[in-house]
């Protein structure tokens, strides 16, 4: 019965009995699943007919709780006697980390451990290295888990690839070459396709399936992936150096509940009469905006990337949850917006919020006008930030830290992702490399800015001080001209 459910490529993986094996594959074709199916059946075995316990380790929590759902699913299917799913807390580093555990009858275990070398101590039985090219460091983890073998373990070791100098290709190189004497397997997503991926995915939807609706659905999954989608989908590392956050990562905390806003004006809105630009904004903050911000209650920080023409401006609202995480719930994108009413949304939202925390405001160039009638407006809560390479790397390693522990989400929206896509590293420090989207779409990472904005904003408040950003005035000419301007009111 297993084998009806199974596909060829993963009928192949799961019959090849050998000690190491190494899957190079594509995103979205259920590897992690099927190594799931491989756990239960050997930790179900007894020990006189060579079961064992599996170790699970990949480097984000999200998916350590989709294996074990997986196993758990599994369990049942194949009537294997086996607990429910139990999470229980260690010490790691100091901190308390959560693990899931599944025992079966047999005595053997299926365990969801942190990605460290240190957490397969004393351990003995299978393990699982899922989305190896993203753990911190591989060639440790890979050391301990190849010691298991000592005791008959046996090592699988999964991922999509994560640049051409990252240690997972490194490995497969070295298995290509015959100095590593593993099984390699390698499935791109159109051999996953030709294998009958789509019509699986109908089956279990209760689609009815078609050449043309696999062909549809193939070019939407590789558009969603962008430049990316050599990689994620057809098993070719890039250019190494070229990406911070990958797209697992940023898969996993996608929030699809988190609203994203956009309003843009057409450049005659600039001369407009201000009444007539005023209510406009007026209205449209009422009636798409204020609902939002007063369903939450929590604090709120602010994360500002400001552009008037070219880019866009990019408001980031984050909120503190009780249990400390930072959650993003709204994000407003201004394009081509008048600076008179970037400054009018700025200060609608922020008298509008219930409890302000903090906001960070883009203090470069143009963007300076606008953080500093903040900070005038709001002494105290707002930071004006000049973006330097220093600034760059004591804050972005943090952001992207806590979307790693799951603490933080990202809006589950194309082009905010392809904004965390272009952030690279640059002599070792990790920023905004290059830009996204077309011609009349034009972005410069600015999702990704506006969120390292809020999350910086969070930061400096919990360090309990105030600390403005300095920078240097630049003198110029009453902007007023002697008449009474809409920020006057």
């Amino acid at each position: 019965m297993i084998d009806d459910i199974l596909l060829p490529y993963q009928k192949a993986w799961i019959e090849d009995a050998v000690a190491v094996k190494v899957w190079e594959k594509s995103r979205r074709i259920g590897a992690s699943y099927v190594e799931a199916l491989a756990s239960v059946l050997e930790a179900a075995k007894s020990k006189e007919a060579g079961g064992q316990s599996t170790y699970y380790l990949s480097y984000s929590k999200e998916m350590t709780q989709q294996f074990a759902r997986d196993s758990a699913f599994w369990a049942k299917h194949i009537n294997a006697a086996a607990s429910e799913i139990e999470e229980a807390a260690i010490k790691d580093q100091g901190k308390d980390i959560t693990v899931y555990r599944i025992r079966f009858a047999s005595g053997f275990e299926i365990w969801r451990l942190p990605s460290t070398a240190r957490s397969l101590r004393s351990k003995q039985g299978r393990v699982i290295i899922d989305e190896a090219a993203f753990v911190d460091d591989l060639g440790e983890l890979h050391k301990a888990a190849m010691a298991l073998q000592m005791w008959g373990g046996r090592v699988r070791i999964l991922s999509t690839h994560n640049g051409d100098d990252n240690p997972f290709n490194e490995l497969i190189k070295e298995v290509r070459g015959g100095k590593k004497k593993y099984s390699l397997h390698r499935t791109t997503f159109d051999e996953a396709l030709e294998q009958g991926l789509y019509k699986r995915i109908c089956l279990v939807n209760g689609e009815a399936w078609s050449g043309e609706k696999q062909e549809t659905w193939r070019e939407e999954i590789i558009s969603s992936y962008g430049d990316g989608a050599e990689e994620e989908l057809f098993c070719i590392p890039v250019r190494a150096g070229t990406r911070y956050v990958s797209s697992v990562l940023l898969e996993a905390v996608f929030d699809p509940g988190a609203a994203v806003i956009r309003k843009v004006c057409e450049d005659s809105f600039t001369f407009e009469k201000e009444e007539k630009r005023v209510k406009e904004f007026d209205k449209w903050l009422k009636r798409e905006v204020r609902d939002i911000l007063l369903a939450h209650a929590n604090p709120f920080y602010i994360g500002e990337d400001f552009a008037r023409t070219g880019d866009l401006t990019t408001i980031f609202f984050d909120e503190e949850m009780s249990d400390g995480r930072l959650l993003t719930f709204l994000v407003i994108e201004l394009r081509n917006v008048p600076f008179s009413q970037q400054w009018q949304v700025i200060k609608y939202v922020m008298d509008t919020l219930p409890a302000l925390g903090g906001a960070a405001f883009d203090s470069r160039g143009n963007g300076q006008m606008i953080a500093e009638l903040a900070a005038q407006e709001w002494p105290g809560y707002v930071y004006q930030v000049m973006i330097t390479t220093k600034w760059y790397a004591e804050n972005f390693p943090g952001l992207k830290g806590s979307m790693e522990d799951n603490t933080t989400n990202i809006p589950d929206d194309p082009f905010i992702r392809d904004d965390f896509r272009v952030a690279g590293l640059k002599a070792g420090v990790p920023c905004v490399l290059e830009r996204s989207g077309g011609p009349r779409e034009r972005r410069h990472g600015d999702g990704a800015i506006g969120k390292l904005m809020a999350f910086y904003a969070h930061k400096e408040d919990d360090a309990k001080g105030y600390q403005p950003m300095t920078y240097e005035a630049v003198e110029t000419e009453n902007r007023y001209g002697g008449k009474k301007d809409i920020w006057d009111d």
